[in-house]
Formats: C-alpha cells, sequence, structure tokens
C-alpha cells in the first residue's frame, strides 16, 4: 500500500499557484508518498501541470476533508482551528502546520509563508520555484478587468482605456464577470470576438494565458497564472500591498501601487486603487513588452 500525504488549500486560483512551490517541495521531500491535494474541484486543470500532485478531493473552504488516515497531513490553507480541526478528523499519523508548529506571523509574503513552514519543519522549499511553462507570447495581450471584491477592482472605464491604446486584446473574466467585461469591451471599441468572458473554462484560460504576450489585471488569480507562464505583466495593487501578494521581482512583471492599504474584501474601490493612472498601466504594459 503506497503512503499517503494529504495537504490542504481549499481556495482559490491564485491562491494555488501561490502554493506550487510547497507543494514541489513536499514532493521533493516525500518521493515515495502519493500526494492528494484536498482543493476546489475546479482548479483539476492546473494541477498536472504543478508536477506535484497525484489526485485530488473536492474541498472549498478548510473543510471537512473526505479522506481517512493520511500518513501526513500538511494544512497549507490557514492558521485558523477549522482547517487543523479538519485535518485532525482525518487522523493523520503526523499534522505538519501553523499552531501545530511554528507561530503565524503577519507580513509575509504568501509564497514565502508556506515554504516558511515547510522548512521550520526541516523540508527544503525554493519560493522561486512558480514556474509551469514558458510563453511563447505569440498570443494576445489579456486586459482582465475582474477580481474578487469590488475594493480590488480598478473602474471599468480606465481598463477601457488601456484597452484601446494597445494592439490585439482580449478582455476576460468568468461567468460572473461578463457584464463587467462586456462593459470594458464595448467602451473600448473591441468587436465581439474579443470578449471572452464567460466563454473560458480554466483549462482554456491557461492556455490562454500560457501563450500571451501580456497580462493586465489586478490583484486576482490570472495575475499569478502569468507569473507561472513567464508572461509580462502589469498589476494592479489597491487595498493589499504587493509585497504579499505581488509578482517575483525581475521577471517583467510590474506591481502597481499607491502605497495604501484597506479592506480586500471590501465593497467599495480602494482609493489606493484609484490613485493608480490609465497613463501609468499604458506605459508599465509598452515598457514590459519593448
Amino acid at each position: 500500500m503506497a503512503l499517503e500525504l494529504l495537504a490542504l488549500r481549499g481556495l482559490g486560483l491564485g491562491d494555488l499557484l501561490t502554493a506550487v512551490p510547497a507543494l514541489r517541495a513536499l514532493r521533493q521531500a516525500f518521493p515515495g508518498h502519493r500526494i492528494t491535494l484536498a482543493a476546489p474541484r475546479a482548479l483539476g486543470p492546473l494541477l498536472p501541470l504543478t508536477g506535484a500532485v497525484d489526485d485530488q478531493v473536492d474541498v472549498s473552504g478548510p473543510g471537512p476533508v473526505p479522506f481517512e488516515r493520511p500518513d501526513i497531513a500538511v494544512n497549507l490553507h490557514g492558521k485558523g482551528p477549522q482547517s487543523i480541526e479538519a485535518l485532525r478528523r482525518t487522523d493523520p499519523g503526523r499534522l505538519i502546520g501553523f499552531g501545530t508548529g511554528p507561530p503565524w506571523q503577519d507580513g509575509v509574503h504568501e509564497v514565502r509563508r508556506w515554504c516558511g513552514l515547510l522548512e521550520w519543519y526541516g523540508i527544503p522549499a525554493d519560493p522561486a520555484d512558480l514556474t509551469l511553462g514558458v510563453s511563447d507570447r505569440t498570443g494576445p495581450a489579456i486586459v482582465h478587468p475582474g477580481a474578487a471584491y469590488p475594493a480590488r477592482r480598478w473602474p471599468p472605464e480606465r481598463f477601457a482605456e488601456v484597452a484601446a491604446a494597445l494592439d490585439d486584446v482580449v478582455v476576460t473574466g468568468n461567468e460572473a464577470e461578463v457584464p463587467l467585461a462586456a462593459k470594458v469591451a464595448e467602451l473600448a471599441g473591441l468587436p465581439p470576438e474579443r470578449m471572452l468572458a464567460g466563454r473560458t473554462r480554466l483549462a482554456d484560460l491557461i492556455d490562454l494565458v500560457s501563450r500571451s504576450r501580456l497580462v493586465v489585471c489586478g490583484d486576482t488569480g490570472v495575475a499569478h497564472l502569468a507569473t507561472a507562464f513567464c508572461v509580462p505583466s502589469v498589476v494592479l495593487f489597491g487595498p493589499v500591498s504587493p509585497a504579499l501578494w505581488g509578482p517575483p521581482p525581475g521577471w517583467r512583471h510590474v506591481p502597481l501601487w499607491a502605497g495604501r492599504t484597506g479592506d480586500p474584501h471590501g465593497e467599495r474601490v480602494d482609493p489606493g486603487l484609484l490613485k493608480i493612472e490609465v497613463s501609468e498601466v499604458v506605459e508599465a504594459a509598452l515598457e514590459v513588452t519593448s
């Protein structure tokens, strides 16, 4: 019977991508274990690209986790009692996580947080091990105006101005973001076939980003896809500093931030995000693609 390692990361696209170095470190440290990731089913198309996961159980949030008696359970989800208890209920032989190991620290970049957790347990992890592939940059520029919360959404009128200033542009978004993306495309004067929101599942989005020449977006999962495929990007930060969730330096990514922090779950666009001007974004986009 194969040894089993269970890792919990019941969060979204960007969250999973920031955990890739930690997952790869677990693969290196436990080559004889079958690694199962507890994460939302919708993220399944991404898992083979990590080279670190053998199987998946569908979990959204901190649990419960439908798994029994793993040899090792790793909490890559958070510090709260729910995720810890969910993994304890699987009856693991060994539990790795905050709360059972090192103390949680605020102000740490998300990639380094999980690598640091593993290193505390003596498991080497490389925060730079983020890449899923290298873009050939023959595809269009992507403008992605959506984000999980209004606080992180730059105004659509401004995204439209950026889209109008660039060549060969498509606008992306999930099904809930179709009205927002349609507004951006219309204001930018783009033809209907350039509005791809609601028409791309995750596998399609992965393929699109992996071929694109540029991504312009807010603090959301698509930004992390651009990092993963080494696609030049301009990422607009508002209530959260790029020091916590931004792309690594020196990879042709430009994080724009006005230096103000706020509520990332707010219901109104963050005032700091509004300080970023269209001209800054266009200038950065031209710089990273030149």
